[in-house]
This record gives structure tokens, sequence and C-alpha cells, in this order.
């Protein structure tokens, strides 16, 4: 039987975690968001005219909420579960009537919510600053949900992993920063040389970016059913990964 009051307890513990710490979770990302736009959007956009049929301003938007969305759910997603490692409140979890599969979700689900008040917040910037809002609203929220699983996912299972803080922050230093910017937040592939276009087909965060931006100019550099398809399976990889190390108790007990 699922316990629904132990599962709703822990995404509220996990909001409230969030909102306590906003000036470190909310704030950060929207002001980061806000000089891309007029640094990159606004000054670099006036030599650029054009880029998938919109203003560079326009394509620029959802490539910066993607960029957002996955650094912020995978950092809180790992640095909660670690922190619950480190001071041992994580024996709460274990010891109260919860599975694993209820443990992880609520994670999961925080991740989601959270994802989707933060891209919330920059969608409203953008419709402010650059006057562009999604065409596709149901295909705005289920690819934010899909890459917060993803990450949330990620997060769970590097914080079980890790020993220390500085683990949680490998994956984001050597892989998602450096493949978020060269996946299609500021520029479309087909500027790109023929085989570096094909060298990012291997990015998954590529994938991700391509899809969301489906939502705001309806189209992308490749068929958004195959980026569909690609985060989708990353997401029930990274989530049965986590699953599993939480059933095991990776890491969780002595």
């Amino acid at each position: 039987m699922t316990n629904f009051v132990g599962f709703e307890t822990l995404v509220k513990r996990e909001m409230v975690r969030t909102f306590s710490i906003i000036n470190q979770v909310i704030w950060p990302p929207v002001i980061q968001t806000l000089l891309y736009v007029f640094v990159f959007g606004l000054a670099l956009g006036s030599r650029i005219h054009n880029v998938q049929g919109v203003s560079y301003a326009q394509f620029l938007i959802p490539g910066l909420i993607m960029l957002q969305v996955i650094d912020q759910t995978y950092s809180e997603s790992s640095s909660s579960v670690f922190q619950g490692r480190f001071m041992n409140s994580i024996q709460e979890l274990l010891i109260a009537p919860l599975s694993a599969a209820e443990i992880v979700f609520g994670y999961v689900v925080a991740g989601a919510v959270r994802a989707l008040f933060i891209a919330l917040l920059i969608t409203l910037l953008g419709i402010v600053f650059v006057h562009t809002a999604p065409i596709n609203w149901g295909l705005y929220v289920l690819t934010i949900l899909l890459v917060a699983v993803l990450f949330s996912a990620l997060g769970v299972i590097f914080g079980l992993m890790a020993e220390k803080f500085d683990h949680i922050a490998v994956l984001t230093t050597f892989f998602i920063t450096p493949l978020v910017f060269v996946g299609g937040v500021f520029t479309s592939t087909q500027f790109l040389p023929p085989l570096v276009q094909k060298i990012s087909l291997v990015n998954p965060m590529f994938h991700m970016i391509d899809a969301f931006r489906y939502s705001y100019t309806g189209t992308g550099d490749e068929p958004l059913g195959v980026a569909l398809a690609i985060v989708t399976v990353l997401a029930a990889a990274a989530l049965a990964v986590a699953l599993s190390l939480t059933a095991a108790g990776y890491k969780l007990r002595t």
C-alpha cells in the first residue's frame, strides 16, 4: 500500500527547504538569466537578426530556461540527499514506513515542482523583456517534467554516491555545464560545421534544449519525436538506477 501521507510530507519538506533558501535557489537563476538576456539577447541579438525563423532574443529564451532547469534541479536534489546522509537526518526516512519508490519519487516530484516554478519565473521575464511566450504549453510542461525527472534522479544517484560535497560538483563542472553551453543554448547547430553538427547529436543536452525550443518556435534542429524519445529514455534509465540504489540501501545503511 502506498504511503501517500509520507510521500506528501517528503515533497512538502523539500519545498519548504527550497523556499527557506530562496536567495540561493530561486533568485540566482532569475538574475543570471536577466544578465544573459541583456548581454546576449539584446546586445548580440542586434547583430543576429534571424535564427530558425525568429529573432535571436526569442531563440535564446528557451535555451536559458532549460539551462536553469537542468542546473537547479540537479544541484538541489543532490545536495538535499547528500546533506541528509551527512547529517544523518535521512535515517528518519529509512525508519519511516516509506518504500524506496516513495522516497525517490518524493525527491523527483519536488524537483519537478521546483523546475516548473523557476521556468515560469524566467518565462515571465521573457514575456516582459523579449515579448516572447510558448506557443505550445503542453510541450513546454512535458519537456520540463521529463528533464526534471532525469536530473532529479541523477541528483539522487550522485547524492548517494558522493563522499563529500566536492563529488556532487563533479557532474556539474565537467559534464552538465560544458554540455549545456555547447548544446544549443546560445546558437543553432545549423551555424556549426557539418562534422560538429554530427558530434552534437551525441550530446544529451542538445536533445533536451531542442525539444523544449519547439514549444517556443515550433521548429528545431532535429525531429521533435526523436528529441523527446531520447530524453524519455534517459529519464527512465536515471530513475531506474536511482530506485535500484535506494532499494539496495546504497550508502544509506551501515
